[in-house]
């Protein structure tokens, strides 16, 4: 144990924080329009990872929300490297590229809100179920800055010539 986690359970949680963490650090170098090739990469292979370890580590019996979530994000992210590591960022596949790294990283952070609902005593307190206003404020809130800053990143993020993608 870990933390009080077991470490199959520590790992995941570390993994995806570093996802998250990466994550924005990506996010405002495509706003900022900073080439960022070794946080994109650790980003990337995170919340790759995130979602792997999240069905390899946790023996599930039924498909839950979780599962559908993981899946989700492994779609995004095969566009998002096939968008960056294949197609180069070229034309549409840099809007495609922005859009799906805002969405995988969007994808981490709900799932770290309704994570965090479960496991902090406060916030659990606040919306047990899940479904009272805290809860949904907090992920909406959450949603429309993604969607903001999201939009920002489409706008701004166009990649200089000779950048190395």
């Amino acid at each position: 144990m870990i933390l009080g986690l077991p470490a199959l359970t520590f790992a995941h949680v570390l993994i995806s924080l570093t996802g998250i963490v990466s994550g924005f650090i990506v996010l405002f170098g495509l706003i900022a329009v900073k080439p960022m090739p070794g946080w994109t990469a650790l980003f990337l292979l995170t919340t790759v990872a995130t979602s792997v370890t999240g069905f390899v580590f946790f023996p599930f019996h039924h498909f839950m929300p979780s599962h559908g979530v993981g899946i989700i994000s492994l779609l995004v992210l095969s566009v998002v490297l096939f968008a960056r590591y294949v197609r180069r960022l070229v034309d549409a596949w840099r809007w495609i590229y922005v859009i799906g790294a805002v969405l995988a990283l969007y994808l981490n952070v709900f799932v770290l809100i309704v994570q965090s609902f479960q496991k902090v005593p406060a916030l659990h307190a606040l919306a047990p179920q899940q479904t009272e206003p805290p809860f949904l404020y907090a992920q909406l809130a959450v949603l429309g800055l993604f969607v903001v800053l999201g939009l920002i990143a489409v706008v701004r993020f166009r990649p200089a010539a000779g950048w190395t993608v």
